[in-house]
C-alpha cells in the first residue's frame, strides 16, 4: 500500500465511523438484530421455521432443543426417512422447499429426470468462461459464472413465475458444476495440479455428481454419498432472516433478474460471519492441534481456548468458531445430526482424535465463556462445528467448503425468491 493510499485510509477511519453509543440513543436496529441480539421481524415466510424456545401455560418463553422445519416437516424426521429407505434426500427437499409439498414417487422421478437434464452448462462455457482468468477464490468464480449464464438465457429478464421456476431449476442443477469446475481450473492454473473435467451423469444425485466430478477416478462409496447428501439437506434452507436469504428478498423486491439475485446471495454467503465460518473452524482446529501437545487433556485444551477467548491466540478475533448461534441455544439440530455422522465416519480411524478434540471444544467453550467473559447463557455448537470435519473426511478441499454451502442453499434462495415474486 502506498503512502497516499494509507493517508486516505486514515481519513476514512477518522470520518466514516459512527459512534456505537448512538445506536442505543436512537434505538437503531443493527441489521437483523436488536440491541439485545434478538431477531427483528422484517418479513414473513412459510418456507421454513427455526424453533429454539417454547412458551409455557403462563406465557413465559423457555429455551428448548432446537428444531428446524421445512414446510412444516421436521428435518430430522425427513432425514430418518431418507436414510432408512436408502435414498438421496436433497432433490426431494428441493421439491418440498420450492413447491410446498413432498412429491409422490412419480413426481420425484420426473423431477429428478428434469434436474438431471438441466445438469449441464452451455457448450465451451468451461473453456471460454471458467478457464479464462481462473479466480483464486471459488465463490467469486462461481458468482462470475452465474452472471455470465445471464448472457446465454434468451429470457434472462423475464420474471414471470414459469420462467423464474425454470431459471431456478437450471441454476440449482448447474451450481455444483460451476463450483467443481472452478476449483479444478484454480487447482490447475494456480497450484499446478492436473486438470480434471468430468462430465456429469444425469442419472446420479447431486451428492453423487459432486464426488464424481471432483475425484480423479470419479469413484466414491455409498456412505460418502449419503453423508454429503445429508449435509446438503441440512444446509438447503434456514429461514428468511439469515444474511444471504434476507439479501435475496431485498434484491428480488427490486424486480431484477434471477441471476443477479443469486449472485447477491453468493456475495453475502462468502463472508466469514456467514457461509465462510466452517473454514474458520478448520483453521481454528489446526491452530489448537499445533499448540496443544495432548489433545485429550482437558486442562491443556482449556488453557489454549482461554488464550483464544482473550485474543492471545488464534486469529485474534476472540471467537471460538463453530460455537454459538443467533437463535439456537440448547442445541442446533443440524450440528447434532452432523456430529453423529462425523463420528460414524471417524470411528476407529486416525481422524477420530480430531473429532474428539472438537467434542471437547464444544463441551469446554460455554464453561470458559463464563469464566473468562462472565457470559452465563446457554451456548451450543452450530452447523459449522462438524461440517468442515465431514468435508475433510470426504477429501473435499477447503476452497470448496463455502461453495458447497451455496450449492445447497441456492434451493432456499430460489424458494424465497419465488415467495417474494408471488407476494409482490
Amino acid at each position: 500500500v502506498t503512502p497516499e493510499i494509507e493517508a486516505l485510509a486514515a481519513k476514512s477511519r477518522e470520518n466514516n465511523r459512527i459512534d456505537i453509543s448512538l445506536y442505543d440513543k436512537y434505538e437503531v436496529k443493527r441489521g437483523l438484530r436488536d440491541l439485545n441480539g434478538k431477531g427483528v421481524l422484517t418479513g414473513l415466510t412459510e418456507i421454513s421455521e427455526v424453533k429454539a424456545s417454547e412458551v409455557d401455560e403462563n406465557g413465559v418463553s423457555h429455551p428448548c432443543d432446537g428444531k428446524l422445519y421445512y414446510r412444516g416437516h421436521d428435518v430430522e424426521k425427513l432425514i430418518e426417512g431418507f436414510t432408512k429407505d436408502k435414498r438421496f434426500g436433497f432433490e426431494e427437499v428441493t421439491y418440498l422447499l420450492l413447491f410446498g409439498e413432498l412429491p409422490d414417487k412419480k413426481q420425484l422421478a420426473d423431477f429428478n429426470e428434469l434436474l438431471g437434464n438441466y445438469r449441464c452448462i452451455p457448450p465451451n462455457f468451461v473453456r471460454d468462461i471458467i478457464m479464462k482468468k481462473p479466480s483464486r477464490d471459488i465463490m467469486n468464480a462461481v458468482a462470475r459464472s452465474v452472471l455470465m449464464l445471464y448472457a446465454y438465457d434468451d429470457k434472462a429478464d423475464d420474471t414471470s413465475v414459469p420462467n423464474v421456476v425454470r431459471q431456478s431449476l437450471q441454476l440449482i442443477s448447474e451450481l455444483p458444476l460451476l463450483a467443481v469446475y472452478s476449483y479444478q481450473a484454480y487447482r490447475h492454473f494456480h497450484v499446478g495440479g492436473s486438470l480434471i473435467i468430468h462430465e456429469p451423469d444425469p442419472k446420479l444425485s447431486t451428492a453423487e455428481n459432486i464426488l464424481h466430478l471432483l475425484r480423479a477416478d470419479g469413484k466414491y462409496t455409498p456412505l460418502e454419498a449419503e453423508i454429503l447428501d445429508i449435509a446438503l439437506v441440512l444446509h438447503a434452507e434456514h429461514g428468511g432472516g439469515n444474511n444471504s436469504t434476507f439479501t435475496n428478498h431485498v434484491v428480488t423486491s427490486s424486480g431484477t433478474d434471477t441471476y443477479s439475485t443469486v449472485v447477491s446471495s453468493l456475495a453475502s454467503l462468502k463472508g466469514p460471519r456467514h457461509g465462510g465460518a466452517n473454514i474458520k473452524v478448520v483453521q481454528m482446529l489446526d491452530c489448537i492441534k499445533e499448540n496443544v501437545k495432548n489433545w485429550g487433556n482437558r486442562g491443556e485444551v482449556a488453557d489454549f481456548i482461554t488464550k483464544i477467548l482473550k485474543k492471545e491466540a488464534g486469529d485474534g478475533s476472540g471467537l471460538i468458531y463453530g460455537m454459538g448461534h443467533a437463535v439456537y441455544t440448547l442445541s442446533d439440530p443440524r450440528a447434532v445430526i452432523l456430529k453423529r455422522k462425523a463420528f460414524e465416519m471417524a470411528k476407529g480411524k486416525e481422524i477420530e482424535a480430531e473429532f474428539q478434540l472438537l467434542s471437547l471444544i464444544e463441551e469446554l467453550t460455554p464453561i470458559l465463556m463464563k469464566e473468562v467473559r462472565g457470559v452465563d447463557k446457554a451456548m451450543c455448537a452450530n452447523v459449522d462445528m462438524y461440517s468442515g470435519l465431514i468435508y475433510q473426511m470426504l477429501d473435499i478441499p477447503p476452497d470448496l467448503f463455502t461453495p458447497l454451502f451455496a450449492v445447497a442453499r441456492i434451493t432456499g434462495w430460489c424458494a424465497h425468491r419465488m415467495e417474494e415474486v408471488l407476494t409482490g
